[in-house]
């Protein structure tokens, strides 16, 4: 897990910065994104293990980023890790039926989000 690539995406400038800071302190490569073009710029030149990514954004919409993830080859590993204000039983099954590994309801625990992250990113024995 030593230095995987994480790029975190969300418009909430606090929000991000404090992701940021966390990932960073845990070991991860840290790239951000204030918005949903911003992300989708970065995932054209970057290929990160996993992204932490909100729904609600005013451009392109989490689940957008998520489904161009999930169909372009070589971000199709990626793993998707929702973290979202929308709570209800429809918002999250869409998270997951758009390709997400994780769907994290705000507000979270920093420490829980960082186990899970840690987690998702041991590979699977063969």
């Amino acid at each position: 897990m030593a230095n995987s690539k994480i790029l975190v995406v969300d418009d909430d400038p606090y929000i991000l910065m404090s992701l940021e800071f966390l990932m960073k302190k845990n070991g991860f490569d840290v790239a951000v994104a204030r918005n949903g073009a911003e992300a989708m710029e970065l995932l054209q030149s970057m290929q990160p293990e996993a992204v932490l990514l909100d729904i609600m954004m005013p451009d392109v919409d989490g689940y957008q980023i998520c489904a161009h993830i999930k169909s372009t080859a070589r971000l199709s590993a990626c793993k998707v890790v929702f973290i979202s204000a929308k709570t209800s039983e429809a918002d999250v099954q869409r998270g997951y039926d758009s390709g997400a590994s994780l769907y994290i309801t705000k507000p979270f625990s920093t420490r829980h989000l960082v186990k899970q992250i840690k987690e998702l990113m041991v590979p699977a024995a063969p």
